[in-house]
This record gives structure tokens, sequence and C-alpha cells, in this order.
């Protein structure tokens, strides 16, 4: 009776310790950004309020639904390194040279829809894996911090498509603009946006869910996922079991390239259709961010996706209230990190409550055994 007792009140502590470290979180922010609007002279209810209320306007939904969408996939392509304690910076170069990649070859080729579709995708995830993959080479080879190898890898990757991004190699500029892109994609190798009454959902939210439920699978229900967990939890232990941690650092850098490869593909396919200027840049520390915030979880991804989609949205209000858009740069930036700290409580509050109970059980028939003795030298 007392370990069925002991095991409700565990899931009970363990169901309020995970729900109180985002709601602390989320708490401390709003009086972080409070206290900054405040100091901005404005009036932090007021701009609160007409922040939240322009947010959950059914078109500014659906433009954060849009905007979120790559910021989900490079949550997951940050998540599936985290695992391995691997920390890849290098999506953003990854997913801009897979996007480049993709687009010239989509454009120079003429396919049925979905055929063409698939041969953009995999060009992409091709190019992504594989400027991955030299970080995991340089890894597990030389030694070199994946780090600083995928920081400098972005600066590679930034600089080849500059060089190739030009009207004289693999790009072209219309008469009159200043934007260099590469040559349109047929609308063979398009993807129709999902139409609603508020406007439409870009098309790649099904790759995303696909994508999400991928992982989740591959994480959780494979011998592959147990291994790279088990190697990111306890790596000695993983060794002596027999799991190659080089094997798993090239796979799994391998895996978060390919993804990485897919975060252009919403507005490649989407939206613009071709390659260009206005691709965002950034977009690693976004989704190493959404990772963290999400806990790895393809859940906990989507709802911190959505919430730094919806921030992005909002800060449209500042505009109007004539306040820096910057406040809330700073706004995510302190979101993130008050979730690291309330995880970081609560993980060692969850692990003195584990060591209590673990004492308990010991201390209890180690001391119903010394009752007896003590009775029987009296």
């Amino acid at each position: 009776m007392r370990s069925v007792r002991h095991s409700r009140d565990g899931a009970a502590a363990r169901l309020l310790l995970a729900a109180g470290a985002p709601a602390a979180a989320i708490g401390l922010s709003l009086l972080v950004a409070a206290a900054i609007l405040q100091l901005a002279g404005a009036d932090p209810t007021t701009v609160l309020g007409d922040a939240l209320a322009y947010g959950l306007r059914p078109s500014t939904l659906v433009a954060v639904v849009n905007k979120a969408i790559p910021y989900y996939i490079a949550g997951i392509a940050a998540a599936i390194g985290f695992h391995l304690r691997l920390f890849n910076i290098g999506i953003d170069g990854q997913y801009r040279l897979a996007a480049f990649a993709a687009a010239v070859v989509g454009a120079a080729v003429a396919l049925p829809a979905p055929l063409h579709v698939a041969l953009v995708a995999t060009v992409a995830v091709g190019a992504g894996a594989g400027w991955a993959l030299i970080a995991g080479w340089l890894f597990v080879r030389r030694g070199v911090n994946v780090v600083i190898s995928t920081i400098m890898l972005n600066v590679v990757a930034s600089g080849i498509v500059a060089y190739l991004l030009s009207p004289d190699r693999l790009a072209q500029q219309a008469a009159g603009s200043n934007n260099v892109t590469t040559a349109t994609i047929p609308e063979s190798g398009w993807v129709p946006a999902i139409p609603t009454p508020a406007g439409g959902i870009n098309g790649l939210v099904l790759l995303a869910a696909v994508l999400g439920l991928v992982y989740w699978l591959v994480l959780h229900r494979t011998t592959l996922g147990l291994e790279v967990r088990a190697t990111g939890l306890a790596p000695r232990a993983a060794a002596v079991a027999g799991v190659r941690a080089s094997r798993l650092a090239f796979l799994v850098m391998a895996a978060s390239g390919a993804v990485a490869g897919l975060v252009g593909l919403p507005q490649l396919l989407g939206s613009s259709h071709r390659f260009g200027l206005d691709f965002p840049s950034g977009l690693a520390f976004t989704g190493l961010s959404v990772a963290i915030l999400g806990r790895n979880h393809p859940v906990g991804v989507a709802i911190a996706a959505f919430t730094w989609a919806f921030l992005d949205r909002s800060a449209q209000v500042l505009d109007l209230a004539g306040i820096s858009r910057e406040v809330v740069t700073i706004l995510q930036a302190v979101v993130v990190l008050s979730i690291v700290v309330a995880y970081e409580l609560t993980g060692r509050v969850r692990v003195r409550r584990e060591r209590r109970y673990v004492a308990q059980a010991v201390d209890g028939p180690a001391a119903a055994t010394r009752a007896p003795a003590a009775e029987a030298t009296r």
C-alpha cells in the first residue's frame, strides 16, 4: 500500500513540477516585459493586451502558423543533435545551402507534380545531410568541437551561396530590381496552400507534422533511438553495452542536417518558388531556442515554435505604439533563460525527492531488522 501511495504521490508531484516550470518561466517573462515597457514609457497592461488581441485574430493566427513551420523544422533538427549532446549550430548554413541547391535543381527540370516536389525535397535533404556530415567527420575523426566546426561551416556555406547567386552564374536579376534570385520553379513543383476562411495555411505544415511523428517513432520505438538516448544520458554505460558512439555521431549529424535542409522548403515551395536574398538568416539559433523550450519533444517543440512565431507577429503592435521591436527579442531571450533556469530547479527538486524515497526505502527494512535485535539484547 505504501508503494502504491508513493507512486500516486510521485506521479502527481511530477505532473505539478512539469506544469510549474513553464508556468513560472512565462510569468517571469511577462514581469520582465512589463518592466521593460514601463521603462520605455508605455503602459504595460495596454500594450500587452493589444498585442494579445492582435495575435488572436484569425488572420494573424494563420500567419503565425505559417511562420512557425520553419521554426518547428529547425527545432526538430536541433533536438536530434541534443539527444546525443551535439549542438548543431550549423542549421542556418545547412538550410540555406540546401534551399539554394533545391531551387536550382527544381527550376532546371520539368516533372509531374508529385515527382517534382519529391525531387526538390530529396535534393534539399541530401545537401543538408552532406554539409552536416562534414562537421560529423571532423568530430569523429579529428575531435573538432561540433559547435566550432558548424559555426565555421555556416560562413563557408554563406560564401558558396553568395558566389553562386550571381547573374553570371546560377541566378538572375530582374530589370530595375536589386533582388538577385534563382530561376522560378515551375508550377508542378509548387505545394498549394490549405485554404481556410482566414487565409491559406502553407501546405508544408503536413510535412512538419509527419516529420515530428517520424522523429518521435524513431527515437522511442527503434533500437537506434534507444542507443541515441542511452548514449546521450550515460555515454560510458552505453559504450560498455557495445554502442558505437562514433557511428551514432555520424548518423545523428546526418539526420540533423537532413532535417535542417527542409527548413527552407515552406518558403521555396509554398510562397516564393525561388531562392533569393530575402531568405531569412539566424534560424539556427531560433531552432536551438525552440528545441530547448520544447524539451526536445515534438509536441513541445510545436508549442514553442508557435509561441516564438506569435511573439514575432505580435511585435507589429509595438511599432504602432512607438516602441522598439527589440523588446520582443529581449522577451524571447528571457523566455529561453527562464525555461532553462526553471527546468534546472525542478530537476534538482526531482532528484532530491528520489533520493529521499530511496533513503526511506533502504532505512525502513534496516530499521525493522534492528528492532528485534535491540529487544534481544535487553
